[in-house]
């Protein structure tokens, strides 16, 4: 067999195992190996570079933002700001029918505007604002639904773990990407409580037919919510400011931020000893999951260099008639079928270093491809049998009666709204690129 053919085995392979259920970083690791193995005939050799590819991986200075933004998502969600959050945006929209459900989509896009993951949102915002949804008359499946599709804001607006992950791959600017995600994350939240006003208006129910509104309490009105609002709008200008004010990269920027948090919660008095230690163990086993794939895909993409497939495929799609929209067009559709199977992480590290011969020679702008791409990965944490964010939803709820279906179901709408903004930055893609 040529390397050539070594490498297509491998992807075959690898996708056969992924749908066997082996884990996804098993699965990158053994097809490495052996496939560096038949390429270079010798498994001493293929032990040994791959063990590099790892050692230079992780001892990469940039890959230090991971864990940082981790641990300020975990020291935001333990000290009570989610839920201070979800206070704020319910009680400015509570006059709104369906105003529960654009609470929770504001509460949502301000938590991602610290965090960066999507996983921390949907746990957090699931035990606060759901039972709160179905207390005042929301259907159960909209309330979960709400929650599912909101929380995929975190890896739009900036701070993300996925722009973070993209701009490793393709050597961009991590503060060009972030500034591109700015208005189309907006554009996202936008459609998002758009489209909870107009379903309750037109679908009643489905959001629900016997909505209360919270009651008007005149103390929330000033003091309360100045006092739950200031924290968070403090940890964003610090965070976002910082890093747009140009006084310290995005890396440094997750460590001001986790330090800002602990300071928060400290004066505050809502981080015990207790909870800090959880938060350190939570952000640990998550830190370890998310190193470990990459170091696993990087090991796949070395395997992948020396077969010279990433190079031969794009050659076969540049002299393809299909044009540059078929192609740009044929990716989206991949990514968005295999976010029926896998997570983001693994999606994005499998087919961005695939790509980056294809668009070489296109003049395309890698930022807008890296906005693109998110989008189209993020559908996937909503669309069925896999939609991570719905298993974190589900994992996170007290209440055995609303099932995965109910879920997948109520988090529908919200995948379409987001097909419908992934289609508006194709069209226009100055969405992306007009703040850079």
């Amino acid at each position: 067999m040529s390397s050539f053919e070594i490498g297509l085995a491998s992807l075959a392979v690898m996708v056969v195992l992924v749908y066997g259920g082996l884990w996804v970083p098993f699965a990158l690791m053994l097809t490495s190996y052996a496939g560096v193995w038949a390429i270079k005939g010798s498994p001493l050799l293929a032990g040994k570079l791959l063990a590099l590819a790892a050692s230079e991986t992780i001892s990469s200075y940039f890959f230090g933002v991971v864990p940082l933004f981790v641990l300020m998502g975990y020291l935001v969600s333990a000290t009570g700001m989610g839920r201070d959050a979800f206070d704020v945006a319910s009680q400015l929209f509570r006059k709104l029918r369906g105003g529960l459900g654009v609470g929770t989509v504001g509460a949502n896009a301000i938590f991602a505007a610290i965090t960066g993951i999507s996983i921390a949102s949907a746990a957090v915002f699931t035990r606060i604002a759901v039972p709160e949804m179905m207390r005042h008359g929301y259907n159960k499946k909209f309330s979960v639904g709400v929650v599912a599709g909101s929380s995929v804001l975190g890896m739009l607006i900036p701070p993300s773990l996925l722009l973070i992950l993209y701009g490793l791959l393709t050597e961009q600017s991590v503060g060009d990407l972030f500034i591109a995600g700015i208005i189309p994350g907006l554009l996202l939240a936008a459609v998002f409580a758009l489209g909870v006003l107009i379903m309750a208006w037109l679908w009643p129910g489905f959001v629900g037919h016997n909505i209360t509104r919270p009651a008007e309490d005149v103390s929330t009105e000033i003091g309360d919510l100045s006092r739950k609002g200031l924290p968070i709008a403090s940890l964003i200008a610090l965070v976002l400011g910082g890093i747009y004010g140009g006084f310290f990269t995005p890396i440094e920027a997750g460590a001001v931020g986790c330090l800002g948090a602990i300071i928060i919660g400290l004066a505050r008095r809502q981080l015990r000893w207790a909870d800090f230690w959880q938060v350190l163990t939570d952000t640990g086993l998550v830190t370890a999951s998310i190193c470990f794939l990459i170091i696993a895909a990087q090991m796949y993409s070395r395997m992948l260099a020396l077969s010279g497939l990433p190079s031969g495929f794009g050659s076969m799609v540049a002299t393809a008639d299909i044009g540059f929209w078929g192609i740009i067009l044929a990716y989206v559709a991949v990514v968005i079928l295999m976010g029926t199977i896998l997570d983001s992480s693994s999606i994005m590290l499998i087919l961005v270093p695939l790509m980056l011969p294809v668009l070489s020679g296109m003049d395309v702008n890698l930022v807008w491809f890296g906005i693109v791409t998110v989008l189209a990965v993020e559908i996937g944490l909503l669309t069925p049998p896999f939609g991570i964010s719905v298993f974190v939803i589900k994992a996170s709820l007290d209440d055995d009666s609303i099932s995965l279906g109910d879920i997948f179901a109520g988090a529908a709408p919200f995948a379409l709204m987001m097909l419908a903004v992934l289609i508006a930055v194709l069209a226009f893609p100055a969405l992306a690129t007009a703040l850079i």
